[in-house]
């Protein structure tokens, strides 16, 4: 840990770690201090960011780092602390977005917030006086020089909508760049991309640090940290954990300082699993043959066991959510017949498969998931409500015994029931959405990337929440972009390619190796 000395805004050398001296500071926020109706989100955090430098800034969601943020780019005022920007003697006051853009701090987030009906150069300029409306020809060809110095693959003229995400995200960090950045904060930013996006986000990266900008990298990916950033920064429960240089912290203390304990060895996370047999109808709890709907995929089969997890496992666009969409009726079923502990059973609409005991968590928890503007207690008993039916409401004590028991359960961090949903952090409003699908209690639970963009503690949560579900019988289907998580919670794998079924695994074939074969071997036999 890198042990910080405040004396007029420069660093000393304790033990063999390297200055910051005061020419390299960029930004210095000291003793920050924020709090809400019941929560001390930040409690005297200091945080340093030095020119050419990527710094990741890291913890479990409810740590504080949105927080901060937030703070940094004025979106909250602070209640206490100072923050200093480079050719700044003074500390500086910044109250809104608007003021910290023009003292150069810029932040990309995760949902982008541009305008994709404009094109990249009117996405570039809007808002700024010498822009639109004045000479488009020069706009253009100013942007294209932007575009071309910073390698960026879109043009001025084209729409924004017709760019990837990745390419979108860079185009607003040109946005960024040209309005003289000096720190740059980059929110989350590869959640949505493939490899091969991030390694072009990450080359453009490189390059804005060798031109001097410092950069706050938000982020859940590990590997995604060690391999772009100079330095961390942890915080855990609103207070700084410590500073880091990424040479010297290794992974496991990285995760063993984002949650405050030695992190349980992954590998044991899944206890002994039985060993399903398919010919073993009589625990069979759900069943489909030939199931299509008009999402594009494949006719496909699929059962599960009383007490199973299984997972669909391919690439980005496979076809995974597209089948549990399908189970769950989410997407309009063409074909197909289904049955239920044995018995045929019609599954077109989500309120049809929930009558039947089946819960389904979405892919995109913003989109699908939570209420953004219904609290954590509403959000949580609405499929309850709906399968008892809306005029048949439950009684205000009802819905808070409801919300307390799986806040407890969960460990649900909120100020408190009647909180907005939208306020809490990601991992929080996951949790809220499960709860309200366990508040069900389904035969058949489905998971649909349950621990996308939240801290590795919450997944770990997750994981063994999952485990512990299954072992008391209940029969859960488990999606997750990350291979080895799957691997760890599943007992059965079904391959995906191409939107169709291209293999199944099981016991010893249950690996990252054999996963990746299938997938690029052939049908299923």
């Amino acid at each position: 840990m890198l042990i910080r000395t405040f004396v007029p805004r420069f660093f000393i050398k304790i033990k063999g770690v390297n200055t910051l001296v005061k020419d390299k500071s960029v930004l210095e926020m000291r003793n920050i201090h924020k709090s809400f109706p019941g929560v001390r989100a930040l409690q005297g955090v200091d945080f340093t960011l030095c020119e050419g430098e990527i710094h990741a800034l890291m913890g479990e969601n409810g740590a504080g780092k949105s927080t901060l943020i937030k703070v940094l780019t004025g979106v909250y005022g602070k209640d206490e602390g100072q923050i200093f920007l480079k050719g700044t003697e003074k500390e500086v006051s910044i109250h809104s977005p608007q003021d910290a853009q023009r003292l150069g701090i810029s932040t990309v987030y995760q949902e982008i917030t541009l305008c994709p009906n404009l094109s990249v150069a009117e996405n570039m300029y809007i808002g700024r006086t010498e822009g639109i409306g004045q000479n488009w020809k020069k706009m253009n060809r100013d942007a294209d020089k932007i575009l071309q110095s910073l390698d960026i693959p879109a043009k001025s003229t084209q729409q924004l909508a017709s760019c990837s995400i990745a390419v979108q995200q860079m185009v607003a960090i040109a946005r960024a760049v040209d309005m003289d950045c000096k720190v740059l904060i980059l929110d989350e930013p590869t959640s949505s991309l493939d490899e091969q996006e991030v390694a072009k986000l990450f080359k453009l990266m490189r390059e804005l640090k060798a031109k001097g900008v410092g950069i706050i990298f938000v982020t859940h990916f590990l590997d995604q940290v060690y391999e772009v950033c100079d330095k961390i920064t942890v915080l855990r429960d609103g207070q700084l954990v410590g500073e880091y240089e990424i040479k010297e912290l290794p992974r496991v203390q990285l995760v063993s300082k984002m949650l405050g304990k030695d992190l349980d060895d992954m590998s044991d996370i899944r206890s002994e699993s039985a060993t399903y047999d398919k010919e073993d109808a009589s625990t069979l709890v759900f069943e489909a043959k030939d199931l299509v709907s008009d999402a594009g995929i494949k006719p496909f089969d699929f059962y599960i066991k009383k007490g199973e997890v299984n997972g669909f496992t391919g690439l980005l666009g496979s076809g995974r959510s597209e089948c549990v969409r399908a189970i769950f009726g989410a997407d309009r079923v063409l074909g197909g017949t289904v049955k239920k502990n044995g018995k045929t059973v019609k599954i077109t609409k989500p309120l049809d498969a929930m009558k039947n005991g089946i819960a389904y968590l979405p892919e995109d928890r913003k989109v699908d998931g939570i209420v953004g503007d219904l609290s954590v207690r509403e959000n949580i008993i609405l499929a309850l409500q709906v399968l008892k039916g809306f005029f048949k409401p439950f009684s205000k004590a009802e819905t808070y015994k409801f919300a307390e028991e799986y806040i407890k359960l969960l460990g649900i961090k909120t100020a408190s029931a009647d909180t907005p949903i939208k306020s809490l952090s990601g991992g929080n409003q996951q949790k809220a959405i499960l709860a309200r699908w366990l508040l069900m209690n389904p035969e058949y639970l489905i998971l649909d990337e349950p621990t996308r963009g939240i801290d590795v503690g919450t997944k770990v949560d997750i994981q063994k929440l999952v485990l512990k579900l299954a072992s008391e019988g209940m029969s859960v289907t488990f999606i997750s972009s990350e291979t080895d998580e799957m691997l760890r919670t599943c007992s059965r794998l079904i391959v995906m390619r191409d939107r169709k079924v291209v293999g199944e695994l099981t016991g010893d074939d249950l690996s990252q190796n054999k996963i990746m074969s299938t997938i690029a071997g052939g049908d299923r036999e």
